[in-house]
Order: structure tokens, then sequence, then C-alpha cells
């Protein structure tokens, strides 16, 4: 059993009675579910990550004051709190009193401040631009166990919904960065001898390929040390995975160094026909660069297309 499927576990057999007797005038006002930080969130917990911050717990998400006040909040926090202490053999943890904990009671409004700077979710286009995936992903991961007024799950679905604008300035941009990396870079780091640079070109053309992977899946890449499970993962793509993870971990010397950037002309080719399959770009060529002008160039927005291609990365 995984955290996710124990927060829901535990709701079902605690939570959600409490709620019922408890609050039941209350009770269509709130959702429940587990979003926001930690592996579990993501369904990629395993035994390694029950080390730190692993219980059977769920979020009660509340709506503003106008709706639930104060007291209603902290009589909720009190029942959350005497529900049992383990849970299919694992330990709930205390709660701490300044605030700062992943379960319990979370106004909407304090959630998505944290996460994404925006109390109700509506993001101004800079924020949209500036913001990184993987606080996108903390907002919108996880599941909603129940959300009968719907206002949680509304803002949660907006954020899921990035600007097609934006979109293609965060693809053009990392398309830029495969090319100058990997297309160029690579083989001229290899030419003069620095080995320890053309890795770091093959490390920047694959950080700025799961990038675009992921925007072409129209989805947001977590923090980096969960972004090859969630790869594997995409509709799209998934097979990169091992293909990425082969140009991290192999030396520049020898046929690797062929090997390598033969490696990182398919995976360029690949993209760009994703590109044309979505109507991104009106290049025809296998220069990344090209494509990344193109991809930008599309973009309606004319004052989000003519800033730095760099403005979303």
């Amino acid at each position: 059993m995984n955290g996710l499927e124990l927060a829901k576990e535990f709701y079902k057999t605690y939570g959600e009675p409490m709620l019922t007797a408890q609050f039941p005038e209350w009770i269509d006002k709130i959702a429940v579910g587990l979003v926001g930080s930690g592996s579990e969130c993501f369904g990629f917990d395993d035994e390694i990550s029950r080390d730190h911050d692993f219980e059977p717990g769920f979020c009660l998400f509340l709506p503003d004051e106008t709706v639930i006040d104060r007291q209603v909040a902290f009589r909720l926090e009190r029942a959350y709190a005497k529900l049992p202490k383990e849970f299919c053999g694992f330990s709930r943890q205390s709660l701490s009193p300044v605030g700062g904990n992943r379960h319990g009671v979370i106004r909407f409004s304090e959630f998505y401040l944290e996460k994404v700077g925006s109390a109700d979710g509506n993001l101004r286009v800079e924020q949209w631009l500036s913001l990184p995936s993987y606080a996108l992903a903390e907002a919108t991961n996880g599941e909603v166990f129940r959300d009968d007024a719907g206002a949680f799950s509304a803002i949660r679905n907006s954020l899921c919904q990035m600007p097609e604008d934006v979109r293609r300035k965060r693809i053009a941009g990392n398309l830029l960065l495969m090319a100058q990396a990997g297309q160029y870079n690579y083989n001229r780091c290899l030419a003069h001898g620095e080995t320890g640079a053309a890795q770091l070109a093959a490390i920047e053309f694959a950080k700025a390929a799961m990038q675009v992977v992921f925007l072409l899946n129209r989805a947001y890449m977590p923090y980096y040390k969960w972004s090859f499970r969630a790869l594997r993962k995409l509709p799209k793509f998934s097979e990169l995975a091992d293909t990425l993870e082969f140009l991290l971990t192999t030396e520049n010397a020898g046929e690797l160094k062929e090997t390598k950037y033969l490696i990182i002309e398919d995976i360029a080719a690949m993209v760009i026909a994703e590109l044309q399959e979505q109507d991104l770009t009106r290049a025809i060529c296998g220069d990344l660069e090209k494509h990344a002008y193109s991809v930008n160039d599309l973009i309606s927005d004319p004052d989000l297309r003519n800033r730095n291609i760099f403005a979303a990365v």
C-alpha cells in the first residue's frame, strides 16, 4: 500500500465517519484529499521514502472564513488530531502548533498561495512564465477524495490548464537550450578536449529535453529527483527515460561519444516530429534552433512573442 492508498483508506475508515458525525452541516463545503509536497502525493513513495514525513493522514481543505469560520476550523483541527494514532502498522506524526504540516486542516487560500503564489489560483502571465514546473506539479498532483462544492477542484483544474501561449514560450526556450547544449556544444566541447564540459552539455540537453517532453504531454515535470519516475508514466516519450539516463551516466570517450551524439540527434528528431504533429512549428529541418524560433513565432500574444525566447525558462 503506497501513501496515497493509505491516506484514502484512513479517510474512509476514520475521517469520513468523523465528518459525518461531528460536522454534518459543513461536510459539503470541505474538500478532502492528499495533494502537495512529498513523494506519496505523486504515488512515487517506497520503503526508502518512509524514513521521514510518512504517515496515515489526509488534508481537509477549507474555504475562507466567510464560509467556515475560525471556530469551526479549530474544532476540525481538534477532531482530526483525535483520530487513531496508528493505522495499518503506521504511526501518525504530531501536528506542529506553528503550521507547516502536510496533512490536517488547511485553507484553500493558504495551500495555493504557498504553492503558486495565488490564493485563488488566478495567475498573471508573469507568474505563469516564472513558476517552476515542480510548483505547478505539487499544486495539481495527488487525489481529491471528495469535494461536494467543487471549489477546491475548480482552482486545481484551472491550474492544470497552462495557457497555450505560455506553453509555447516554455517549449521554445527549452528547444533552444536543447539545440545549444546538445546539437552544438556537446561535440565542440569534445573537440576541445573538455570532457567534463561535454558532460555538462549532455546534462543541460537532457534537462531541457525533459521539460519539452512534459510540455508536449501537457504535464508538469516534478522536482528533479522524481522526474524520471514521472517521465516513465507519460503517455508520450516514456521510452526516453532510459535513453536520457544513458546520456547522463556514461563517459564521453571512444565510441561512446559518437553514440551519444547520435542519440541526441535521435531525440531531436522525435521531438521535432511531435512538434509538427501538434502544429507547433513551421520549420522543416532537423535543427532544433530553427524550430525553437518557429514555435516562438507562432505565439499569438505579440507582447509574449516579442519577449526574449528564454523568458519562460
